[in-house]
């Protein structure tokens, strides 16, 4: 899944000269969180109702007065990403700065913004959790063939499978998550053991050693 799949486009802007109260007002109004800050069609900050709340409030060391600028207090440079750019790449980039959004460019021209909001929704949606469906949770042996014997087990059972994720769970194992177009996930997940495969969900399978 690629960004612009997720993005939402034409994001709300405002300008350096903006006002504190101006923003938040515009923030209130359309029931957002982040603002891009565009200056003669370029990206120059991003300000969001975190940053707006803290500059104003009587706790800070030197608060603003609400009719200051917005030059004053944006984030500047800006983290971005790109249309095409995949969605884990841009996950782990607002993880590593622990941020909150991204603004999105094609030829440095401003396209979208995408949030945490944005990338959470994708990644349920390639959970497939949207999708009436039983899950399994399986442990593979990392070796060549054996995540096609898996799903070779459930299409013989004519068993369709909806989503597929997968990690390293520890040296020379792969975890594997499936949601599958049945409920009758026990009755699956006994066969999955039978067919010497390790089922970790559904819980209390005795699979064969």
């Amino acid at each position: 899944m690629l960004i612009r799949e997720v993005m939402k486009p034409n994001p709300v802007t405002i300008d350096p000269e903006t006002k504190l109260c101006d923003a938040y007002r515009i923030l209130q109004e359309k029931g957002i969180r982040h603002l891009p800050v565009l200056e003669e069609g370029k990206l120059v900050g991003l300000v969001t109702d975190r940053d707006l709340r803290l500059a104003t409030s009587k706790l800070a060391k030197q608060p603003f007065e609400p009719n200051a600028e917005i030059k004053d207090v944006m984030s500047s440079p800006v983290e971005t990403t790109h249309p095409a750019e995949p969605i884990e790449i841009a996950t782990l980039r607002m993880r590593e700065f622990k941020i909150g959004c991204l603004p999105v460019l094609d030829n440095f021209s401003l396209v979208g913004i995408v949030t945490v909001a944005d990338l959470l929704d994708a990644m349920l949606l390639l959970t497939g959790v949207h999708t009436p469906s039983g899950r399994l949770d399986v442990r593979l042996s990392d070796r060549r063939g054996e995540l096609s014997r898996l799903t070779k087990l459930l299409a013989d059972r004519k068993v369709n499978i909806h989503s597929i994720l997968s990690y390293p769970e520890k040296e020379d194992i792969i975890r594997v998550v499936l949601r599958v177009s049945t409920m009758e996930i026990r009755t699956l997940a006994a066969a999955i053991c039978g067919a010497n495969f390790e089922v970790v969900w559904p819980v209390h399978i005795a699979c064969a050693e």
